[in-house]
């Protein structure tokens, strides 16, 4: 069992940047691989980007690459999503994952654990 709670949600002005931060329990976050989803107001929960056990590779849904790095702190237990450069469109409730595969953080059918969500709010 893992317990996965994000932070650092809130309200920010569009182009601004914001950065969530995930924390595991545990003692064997270094062997999960981890993502980040987001669900906005009547909208399906959608991939935005995962990273390996390692954190050397990373993944990233086409809408956020280049504004989203993904990253992690192995001896911290936690896992990180950058945002920058934030749009109206990136509001949403933000969800971190893990699972024991890459495909496994990828898609919302196959993820073995799921944190309580962090609310973004980004502002014209």
């Amino acid at each position: 069992q893992v317990q996965l709670v994000e932070s650092g949600g809130g309200l920010v002005q569009a182009g601004g940047s914001l950065r969530l931060s995930c924390a595991a329990s545990g003692r064997t976050f270094g062997s999960y691989h981890m993502g980040w989803f987001r669900q906005a107001p009547g909208k399906e929960r959608e991939f935005v980007g995962s990273i390996s056990p390692s954190g050397y590779d990373t993944y990233y849904t086409d809408s956020v690459k280049g504004r989203f790095p993904i990253s992690r702190d192995n001896a911290k237990n936690t896992v990180y999503l950058q945002m920058n450069s934030l749009k109206p469109e990136d509001a949403a409730v933000y969800y971190c994952a893990a699972g024991s595969s890459i495909a496994a953080v990828r898609s919302i059918s196959t993820v073995a654990y799921w944190g309580q969500g962090t609310q973004v709010t980004v502002s014209s």
